[in-house]
């Protein structure tokens, strides 16, 4: 059996946690629902679950105006513009970076678990950050990195 090489698999699983992020993203414009509104609502018949007065700042940000999903949906779109390469950050130090990953899908993570179709993405891009941690823990170097080594960048 080979070597696990643990940031292509984390570049897999963010691409991955990414797109179901920016999925989720798009249907929570149409189908708008914080979260966590089940662990301090109300139940009420007829309405069903009420989120609580103090929940409102949520509420005004995911469900009467969708700002946090709307920055997940810019958020993991340029993840995975980054992840593909674009051919302006290949090469560079910003794209060989771990960390930069790992705070992107931090914050991806965050930002979509706090609206209901979100959940997945989010646990997802902790898992792709973990695997990025663990990259970097075993000191792995990323491919583009080994062929850069000792150029200048100069044509």
């Amino acid at each position: 059996m080979g070597k696990l090489i643990w940031h292509e698999y984390a570049r897999l699983v963010t691409l991955v946690a990414s797109c179901y992020t920016l999925w989720a993203a798009t249907w929570a414009f149409v189908y708008r629902k914080f979260f966590w509104d089940f662990v301090s609502g109300t139940l009420r018949n007829p309405g069903g679950l009420q989120p609580a007065n103090h929940d409102g700042f949520f509420t005004v940000l995911i469900v009467k105006a969708p700002v946090i999903p709307l920055l997940s949906w810019i958020l993991a779109f340029c993840i995975i513009a980054f992840e593909y390469s674009v051919p302006w950050v290949k090469g560079k130090a910003i794209h060989r970076s771990f960390i930069v990953r790992v705070i992107a899908l931090l914050t991806q993570a965050v930002l979509a678990i706090v609206w209901y179709q979100g959940t997945n993405g989010a646990i997802w891009s902790l898992v792709a950050a973990f695997c990025w941690g663990r990259a970097m823990m075993l000191g792995e170097v990323m491919k583009e990195a080994k062929d850069n080594r000792g150029r200048s960048g100069k044509a």
